[in-house]
């Protein structure tokens, strides 16, 4: 079966309830688009506005609380915010990915081997059974691997160790001084067969929230090697089937997943910074237009939060004093500006109680982009 990439790109809207604002609880919508990236404490909870109809963000506030909704180093070695019983699985999967990015040349220079940090962990999460500073962490390694081992041995272990990062408070119950506790539910016991179920386990999952994809778009996903997922896709045999995409690309999907029409339409949004719907193919093009990777996607890293019109980005957005700028890199139809002024009100709205002026520390990237069209659209 072919594929076109407007019907791949629907596809992917529809999973991730991006074709239409769905009643749900927060913890459940966290599980049903797998993960939500959580570099910046507000991007969950913006991205869950863009999601759900009515959103109220003292109900993630709440799955976080009560740890429903965990936050930690996963996919891509970044921080994400994951229901809490795919935690486990999802960082089987990737042991060995943090295991060679986190006790690698960062580690080794601080005079530690692997083997040390193996040993290390068991304490750490004895010490960590109640929330923990990261200085009181470093202070507790310092007693062990001494005081100028202590910086090196904890940037490799507060991502390699299973750890929750805990709500601390602030507008986005997370505040800029980080408080870790144990995850007391994993890792399971290491074991060539128990990372292959959990790669599988998670193949699946990642399908079934952003399928239909490629195995570069599973490893770009996920940040494992081709070859592991190769694997774990054959070994899925009839759990998946597969299409052919524009491309001629070898596409995977779940049986029976949505695959909406190539003219559903598809509301305007104002994406969170570092949505997980730019960031989840090595295909880009699905979702953001080449010509604008560059300009959304910053050489540090940095993904603006973006305006998504039609499905795919069409510009940027930015919260300021008196609503939200946008600023759109082609020209827009007035239809198409009157749904982003109904999203910004909405999004002013929301933000009012929290940080009207949301992601401001990022705003140096805004004289570096080229002449575009912008409007403040009034909360």
């Amino acid at each position: 079966m072919d594929i076109t990439a407007q019907e791949l790109n629907r596809a992917t809207l529809g999973r991730q309830l991006l074709l239409g604002r769905e009643v749900m609880e927060a913890g459940e919508a966290v599980r049903r688009v797998v993960a939500l990236q959580a570099q910046h404490p507000a991007s969950p909870y913006v991205a869950l506005w863009n999601r759900l109809a009515g959103f109220a963000p003292a109900g993630l506030d709440a799955a976080f609380a009560e740890r429903a909704v965990v936050k930690a180093t996963l996919m891509r070695i970044t921080l994400h915010a994951v229901h809490a019983d795919d935690h486990r699985v999802f960082r089987e999967a990737m042991q060995q990915t943090l295991y060679a990015s986190r006790l690698g040349h960062r580690f080794a220079a601080a005079g530690l081997t692997p083997a040390d940090g193996e040993a290390l962990v068991p304490g750490l999460l004895d010490f960590a059974d109640r929330p923990r500073t990261a200085a009181e962490v470093r202070d507790w390694l310092a007693e062990r691997v001494g005081e100028e081992q202590k910086a090196g041995a904890w940037w490799g272990l507060k991502a390699y160790a299973p750890l929750f990062h805990v709500p601390t408070g602030g507008p986005w119950s997370f505040g800029a001084r980080s408080s870790f506790v144990a995850a007391r539910n994993g890792p399971v016991p290491e074991g060539r067969e128990t990372v292959a179920e959990a790669l599988r386990h998670l193949v699946v999952r990642y399908l079934a929230g952003f399928g239909p994809a490629s195995v570069a778009d599973v490893a770009q996903f996920a940040m494992v090697p081709r070859a592991p997922v190769r694997r774990a896709l054959l070994a899925l045999d009839d759990a998946v089937e597969q299409l052919r995409g524009p491309d001629g690309t070898v596409l995977y999907d779940v049986p029976g997943a949505s695959r909406p029409p190539a003219d559903t339409p598809a509301p305007p949004r104002l994406m969170a910074m570092w949505d997980s719907v730019l960031l989840a193919h090595a295909d880009r093009s699905r979702v953001i237009p080449p010509a604008y990777r560059r300009l959304v996607i910053r050489v540090n890293g940095d993904v603006l939060p973006t305006l998504l019109v039609d499905g795919r980005v069409a510009g940027v957005w930015r919260a300021v004093d008196g609503g939200v700028e946008a600023t759109a890199f082609h020209d827009l139809p007035g239809a198409v500006w009157d749904g982003l002024a109904a999203e910004a009100a909405s999004l002013t709205a929301l933000l009012a109680g929290r940080d009207p002026e949301v992601y401001r520390r990022y705003h140096h990237w805004w004289p570096k982009l080229p002449d575009s069209r912008v409007r403040l659209l009034k909360g």
